[in-house]
């Protein structure tokens, strides 16, 4: 019995999960391209405020994104961590009324949006 014990240990460290993250499929997208094109980068924004259609890494990205803004994006692999960096620091300083209209959709208490805007205004 103690050797089936062991076993079952063995087995469940070896296949234990790594801790969870968000998915890496989408981490080789080009954020600099996307955010000097408006004509691609508005759509995304209008899809997180569900005022328009999304696509599959729209929806992707809407389904995380209150998630993230609250636990300081600690599933996201570092590829998306660098990427929100240079997408938020950008609609701060560059869409502010969007950026004002996420976070009264996903931060209305101003509870996350204070130190990012702290943070990344001017630059």
């Amino acid at each position: 019995m103690k050797t089936f014990l062991c076993l079952c240990a063995l087995v469940a460290i070896a296949f234990a999960l790594p801790e969870d993250k968000y998915t890496d499929k989408y981490d080789k997208i080009d954020v600099d391209e996307l955010l000097s094109n408006r004509r691609l980068l508005i759509p995304y924004i209008k899809c997180i405020l569900d005022e328009g259609k999304c696509s599959a890494d729209g929806r992707e990205l809407k389904s995380h994104l209150e998630e993230a803004l609250e636990n300081d994006c600690a599933k996201c692999t570092d590829a998306q961590k660098k990427g929100t960096k240079k997408v938020i620091r950008h609609l701060i300083n560059n869409e502010p009324d969007y950026w004002s209209q996420i976070v009264a959709k996903y931060d209305p208490e101003h509870k996350y949006s204070v130190k990012f805007e702290e943070e990344y205004k001017n630059h």
